[in-house]
């Protein structure tokens, strides 16, 4: 799905092919059956205007009858069309546009939120080089949410309005075909003359104004792209003001968020402003080109025949409706020309969502563009533990130097690190490269086979779910009874949420919205005491913890998960202690000046009756 063609093709042979092309054929049918009925409205129209001219005929016994007949019947024909061929094919469509955004959105949510954090690595900050290998996709949430919407319905709208072209040409030129006659001085193109003229004047009026448009058309659909990077652009900030809103209002921030929104609308109202001049320019034309097509261009070639005497002022009239409308059908291409650059906007921003969801499959090739990233990740007998090599962090720049170096580290069951350093000083980034996290750099990272991984984060948002649902993750609710995340959430210090388990909001209000963020971080530390991790990681996870319950959060650890190797980041200065005065850690790294070193503390296995392992070295 990395190309124009590739994308739109996906859906009709992917497992669901029956339902796409089912829905599909059905519509082609009521797209012909459609047309075959402009054809039948046309000679009722001819026959209606006829019945009026001879109303004053003498041999007309009773024009009236003949008049409310002709006029019945294309009443009839248009109720025909209109609700049951085009109402039906409106909701076929509509489905079918229904059932391939849905196919297609499962589809990209699936490689967004695959084993590989694609979502993660898409949103690197490698942008800067538009053009690049290196630059990713603006507004992703825009892209699946409206741009996918609008290029599944923009195809769906010219696949039926081509089909319906194709009809047309068939149906109706067979019956100027058949009303065709000779034309005086034109006696060398045959009885096919008024209908060579008829193909004529078609094949010259429909195809210079389709270029017009089209020249047109590519004005539009570069600022309908440029319209919307903006109206994306404008909506991210506004989105990111929101979850923001407490920090922006504590700084009185309000002025300077302000003029940072009306910046980006102002980007908007500018494109916007452009945008509407080209579409007024193109709606004043369609209306001059419609005029001439239905009031001069669909009258003149049957008007030498009729001069002549040689076709009836029915034949003439039909003929007339019968161009008009083959005019109207051709020029589909000219009454959509905006939405086609639309569809082609939107069809581009959705294949270059594809194509960098493939480029970050493998994020050390993509990371490589810009930078260093030689990142090795192995497994190895549990009983090495985990093992870190030669790890060297860097920023993103193909020259940078490393800003923290690390060599032969290891990990073994029970031990208890504590990262030490300054701000900024890169030990949240340590925790991050480990986990395949940080973008840049090189090092060896071996982790024991069949032992589990958690890391715990200092910022926590939770997605709307059951709070069983959240304590469960990344596993799904249903793999634990409701006691055993019962027995976690007590030991974690929020049993009073018990009997609100199976709940995904509170009063109308989302467990994100009603948790403090201390609240937030137990409910982390529920979700580690469940699934008990082989090796966890905290990064800053007891911030929002007064200094008792942080001893509590590494005391019910140290209690509930006695073989864990953890490893943590905090801003405390001396790591948290037990409340008899005993370590929880038995070992402090401490960061500085780019490179670490080891300090070993008193060995908790005499207070917490426990096994700790060795780390072989640290630089």
């Amino acid at each position: 799905m990395h190309s124009f063609w590739g994308l739109i093709r996906a859906y009709w042979v992917s497992d669901r092919w029956r339902e796409a092309w089912a829905l599909t054929l059905a519509i082609l049918l009521l797209t012909a059956a459609a047309s075959k009925t402009s054809v039948w409205m046309a000679v009722a129209s001819g026959e209606l205007l006829n019945s009026i001219v001879n109303i004053h005929d003498p041999l007309v016994l009773d024009p009236l009858a003949g008049i409310l007949s002709s006029a019945g019947f294309l009443v009839l024909l248009v109720l025909i069309k209109e609700v049951g061929f085009v109402g039906l094919r409106h909701l076929l469509s509509t489905t079918l546009h229904r059932k391939w955004r849905g196919w297609l959105n499962g589809r990209f949510n699936d490689a967004l939120l695959d084993t590989n954090h694609t979502h993660f690595h898409l949103q690197q900050g490698n942008s800067t080089i538009p053009g690049s290998p290196a630059a990713m996709p603006d507004n992703i949430d825009q892209r699946i949410h409206e741009s996918i919407k609008g290029m599944t319905g923009g195809a769906i709208g010219l696949a039926m309005g081509i089909a319906g072209v194709a009809t047309s040409v068939v149906f109706i030129g067979q019956s100027l075909l058949q009303l065709s006659t000779e034309i005086s001085g034109f006696e060398f193109l045959g009885r096919y003359g008024s209908a060579t003229f008829a193909f004529v004047a078609i094949a010259v009026y429909v195809p210079v104004s389709t270029w017009i448009a089209a020249r047109i058309g590519r004005i539009l659909e570069k600022l309908t792209l440029k319209l919307q990077q903006t109206e994306g652009s404008y909506r991210g900030e506004l989105t990111i003001f929101l979850r923001r809103s407490f920090q922006v209002a504590a700084s009185r921030g309000e002025g300077v968020q302000r003029s940072v929104n009306g910046e980006l609308y102002g980007d908007i109202d500018k494109v916007w402003s452009q945008l509407n001049k080209y579409d007024a320019g193109y709606m004043s034309f369609t209306a001059v080109y419609n005029f001439f097509a239905a009031r001069i261009v669909a009258y003149l070639p049957g008007l030498l025949p009729y001069m002549s005497n040689t076709i009836s002022l029915k034949n003439y009239i039909t003929g007339a409706e019968l161009v008009g409308s083959m005019i109207n059908d051709c020029s589909w291409f000219i009454q959509v020309m905006p939405a086609i650059a639309n569809l082609k906007a939107n069809a581009g921003r959705v294949t270059e969502l594809a194509g960098a969801i493939n480029l970050v499959q493998k994020p050390s090739e993509l990371y490589q563009t810009n930078g260093v990233s030689e990142f090795r990740y192995g497994t190895q007998h549990e009983f090495f533990g985990l093992t870190i090599r030669n790890l060297e962090l860097m920023h993103r720049e193909t020259t940078a130097q490393p800003f923290l170096s690390l060599t032969n580290m290891r990990f073994r069951q029970g031990d208890w690190v504590y990262l030490k350093g300054e701000s900024g000083s890169g030990k949240s980034c340590v925790l991050k490269a480990i986990n395949g996290l940080w973008p840049h750099g090189r090092g060896d990272i071996t982790f024991p086979e069949g032992v589990t991984t958690l890391y715990a984060a200092q910022d926590i948002k939770l997605p709307s779910v059951s709070l069983k649902q959240l304590i469960s993750l990344p596993m799904n609710e249903t793999e634990f009874p409701d006691t055993a995340i019962a027995t976690a959430l007590y030991r974690a210090g929020m049993g009073d949420l018990i009997e609100h388990l199976h709940a995904e909001r509170i009063d109308g209000t989302t467990w994100d919205q009603m948790l403090s963020g201390g609240q937030k971080q137990k409910l982390v530390l529920t979700r580690i005491l469940l699934h008990a991790p082989g090796i966890l990681f905290l990064d800053e996870a007891t911030s929002a913890l007064d200094p008792h319950s942080k001893i509590a959060f590494h005391q019910a650890i140290k209690d509930h998960c006695p073989a864990a190797t953890v490893i943590s980041v905090m801003h405390d200065q001396d790591p948290p202690k037990s409340l008899d005065g005993f370590n929880f850690y038995s070992f402090i790294l401490d960061i500085r000046n780019g490179r670490a070193e080891l300090e070993t503390l008193s060995a908790p296995a005499i207070a917490f009756g426990h096994p700790t392992g060795t780390i072989i070295a640290a630089e």
